[in-house]
């Protein structure tokens, strides 16, 4: 039972501690100097497009449907600042296209807690597998310099780590340069170009849903076809 709809000001009203608790949590992570002010106020963003977009009748709790858009929020906000070390930003774009993932693998239904032991099984494989794109994805070179990996952190100079690291690089924008062009154009403009899923689907003229869903469905594209090569299991 949802209960009767509520007014938008009681469904932000009833979140506002779960929006501080992610944004402290997110803060715990990053360098100092970060305001913990900052992420709340990204949240609150979240928040409201939850409020605005949550349909009770669908049978979830508010809470449940609010947190991953959150966390997305925050995420998509400290992705624009600009003072992050080079492995600081990648590591804040790599939590932000993941939580993208499992917010859209969340909103299919909820069948993996209907179909049982082995569905449960393939809905967590097929997840794995595309948060490991995302991990490759977020690691691979930008358009200007097609499969070259990012530097290394020096805590890991490893050089046999960089040479699988450009390889991979190249074997995945092969890929990318195989899919069909919007699903193409979406992975290029979110890992390598840095846009979050909202201005990659602008520039593609369709929402921030479709465009989430794409990038789930082409991750696991991906994921197969990385696969098939050999290259991830």
């Amino acid at each position: 039972m949802t209960g009767p709809s509520r007014s938008l000001e009681e469904l932000i009203n009833e979140c506002q501690g779960l929006v501080r608790s992610l944004a402290t949590t997110i803060h715990r992570k990053l360098p100092p100097g970060t305001e913990l002010d900052d992420l709340v106020a990204y949240g609150q963003i979240g928040l409201a497009e939850a409020a605005k977009n949550f349909d009770p009748s669908h049978g979830s709790r508010f809470s449940t449907f609010a947190y991953y858009r959150i966390r997305g929020a925050i995420y998509d906000g400290l992705s624009k600042m600009s003072w992050f070390s080079r492995s600081e930003y990648k590591r804040v774009r790599t939590e932000q296209m993941a939580n993208e993932v499992i917010r859209a693998e969340n909103e299919q239904d909820e069948e993996p807690l209907k179909t049982g032991c082995d569905g449960d099984m393939r809905w967590f494989r097929d997840l794995s597998r595309a948060l490991t794109v995302v991990h490759l994805a977020m690691h691979a070179g930008g358009e200007d310099n097609p499969g070259a990996s990012l530097p290394p952190d020096l805590s890991t100079p490893d050089p046999s780590a960089i040479v699988i690291g450009r390889e991979i690089g190249q074997i995945l924008h092969k890929l990318i340069d195989a899919l069909p062009e919007a699903a193409g154009d979406l992975i290029r403009a979110t890992y390598f170009e840095g846009l979050t899923l909202q201005e990659a689907g602008k520039r593609l003229g369709v929402s921030k849903s479709w465009a989430s869903r794409l990038h789930a469905r082409t991750l696991q594209q991906l994921a197969r076809s990385l696969k098939l090569l050999g290259v991830a299991s």
